[in-house]
């Protein structure tokens, strides 16, 4: 079994507010209007996942980025799964709801696992792309690739950067929990990101979510470079075939 440690006092930042933006937004006022995420879709996910590596050995594996732990759940009633995020206070509800699950609070620059630790890795719900630099990017992929044994999987499931390019939807707003959501959607001046500023109406609050435009291409030719090869490429969680229309981007990866 994998040897797990909690890295809450010495997680990686790089300093700036803008690029810190996870570390602001992640936290109890994210859990109060997104409490209730689809736990269907969740399962929708891992059953995707499972179908198209049926007949592989699957004994340990790494929810990436698992936020409030909804897909860690479904991951560990399959497999043994350990999750990973770097916010406490999604870490906190993940631990509650699953307590079986071992959660480990760290930086996905700097996975604290050994080598070769994980027959499969996955990445879900859009949990990456948030830095600046895809120095980063690379050097999370890099690590990845790392703690996945050899013949290993790592599946990401990502926003599909055209689709949202074309359909992007400048403003909306909503009220959850009875709480006022204003919501103003922007492609960043570069075309590097999509940026999303979210305003709680009333509360005097603001945060921001800021995600790189990574295509489909720039997915697959990053994992060619950390070490993987891309291997099946679906659009959505019912396995459709991807297609620059597909609403998400989900690629299986096999590591060299």
């Amino acid at each position: 079994m994998t040897n797990v440690r909690d890295l809450s006092a010495g997680t990686h930042g790089s300093g700036s507010e803008e690029a810190d933006w996870f570390e602001q937004w992640f936290g109890e006022d994210y859990l109060h209007i997104y409490q209730h995420r689809d736990e269907r879709e969740a399962e929708h996910a891992i059953e995707l996942i499972a179908a198209n590596l049926a007949g592989h050995e699957i004994n340990s594996v790494l929810d990436l980025g698992c936020g409030a732990g909804r897909h860690t759940k479904v991951l560990f009633e399959r497999w043994w799964t350990v999750g990973l995020d770097l916010s406490m206070a999604l870490l906190k509800v993940a631990r509650k709801e699953s307590s079986d699950a071992p959660y480990v609070r760290a930086d996905m620059r700097d996975l604290p696992f050994g080598d070769e630790s994980f027959n499969l890795v996955v990445n879900l719900f859009t949990s990456f792309g948030y830095f600046e630099d895809d120095a980063e990017h690379a050097r999370v992929l890099a690590r990845v690739c790392a703690v996945t044994r050899r013949g290993g999987t790592f599946v990401i499931d990502f926003l599909n950067a055209g689709q949202v390019r074309r359909e992007l939807v400048p403003y909306d707003e909503r009220v959850e929990n009875g709480i006022t959501i204003e919501q103003t959607r922007t492609i960043s001046q570069d075309d590097r990101f999509v940026e999303k500023r979210i305003r709680l109406r009333g509360r005097g609050k603001e945060y921001i979510e800021r995600v790189r435009l990574l295509s489909e291409a720039d997915l697959e030719r990053m994992l060619g470079t950390a070490g993987f090869v891309v291997s099946k490429r679906f659009g959505d969680y019912s396995g459709t075939r991807w297609s620059e229309d597909s609403p998400r981007t989900i690629l299986f990866a096999s590591r060299r």
